[in-house]
C-alpha cells in the first residue's frame, strides 16, 4: 500500500516512505486503483475535505517507487549483498547465496529461464527494465542480479511488488502480484512498510 498526506496546500503528496507527518490515506498500489481514486474523488472522502490531486498522478507514484527500488538495490550492492551479470549471479545461484533473483523485464527470455531454473523456488524481481537495474550498478544497464539474505534482499520484495502493482498492464513481462485490498482507507498502519503486505 502507499500512504498519502496532504500538503499545506491541500494538494495530495505520495508518501512513499511513510513517514511524513500528519493524517494518512493509504490506497493499493495498484495502477487501476489510484487511477479510480483520482476519477472518484476517493482522495477528497478519505481526507474529508477538498483536495488537489496532481496531474499524472500513477505515474508520478511508478517512479517514486522505481527509484526507491532502484535505491534499495544500489544500497545492497555497497553493502556487498548484491550481484550482477549473468556468470556472477549464476554463480551465487549455484552456491546457494542468493535471496532474490533479479532480471530486467526486457532480458532475453533464454537468459532469463536459464538462471530461473537455478533459482528454484527463490523470489524473484522483473518489473525493472535493464536500463533502471542499471542504475543500481552504477552501469549503463544491468540485465541479471542476485540479493544476499538480509534487510535489503527483504525491503527490495516489498518495494518491488508495490511497483509491479503500478506496472502491471502496462508490460506484459512485468512480475505481477495480486492486489490484497480494493479499497481505498483514510486511516491504515502508521509504522513502516512492513505492514504494507500483509
Amino acid at each position: 500500500m502507499i500512504r498519502f498526506v496532504l500538503g499545506p496546500d491541500g494538494s495530495v503528496v505520495p508518501d512513499i516512505a511513510g513517514r511524513l507527518p500528519g493524517r494518512g490515506a493509504w490506497l493499493t498500489a495498484s495502477r487501476p486503483l489510484v487511477e479510480k481514486a483520482v476519477k472518484k474523488r476517493l482522495f477528497a472522502r478519505g481526507f474529508k475535505r477538498q483536495v488537489q490531486v496532481p496531474d499524472g498522478l500513477a505515474d508520478t507514484l511508478d517512479g517514486l517507487l522505481a527509484d526507491r527500488l532502484t535505491a534499495t538495490i544500489a544500497l545492497a550492492r555497497k553493502a556487498g549483498q548484491a550481484v550482477t551479470g549473468f556468470e556472477k549471479t549464476r554463480a551465487h545461484l549455484t552456491a546457494g547465496k542468493a535471496r532474490v533473483l533479479v532480471q530486467a523485464s526486457d532480458a532475453a527470455k533464454e537468459g532469463r529461464d536459464r538462471l530461473q531454473r537455478l533459482a528454484g523456488d527463490l523470489p524473484r524481481i522483473s518489473v525493472l527494465s535493464g536500463r533502471e537495474l542499471g542504475l543500481a550498478f552504477g552501469r549503463d544497464f544491468a540485465i541479471h542480479a542476485a540479493l544476499d539474505s538480509g534487510g535489503l534482499a527483504d525491503r527490495a520484495l516489498i518495494e518491488a511488488r508495490r511497483l509491479s502493482g503500478l506496472r502491471s498492464g502496462l508490460d506484459e513481462k512485468v512480475a505481477v502480484e495480486p492486489a490484497s485490498f480494493d479499497h481505498f482507507e483514510d486511516n491504515g498502519p502508521r509504522d513502516g512498510l512492513a505492514q504494507d503486505i500483509g
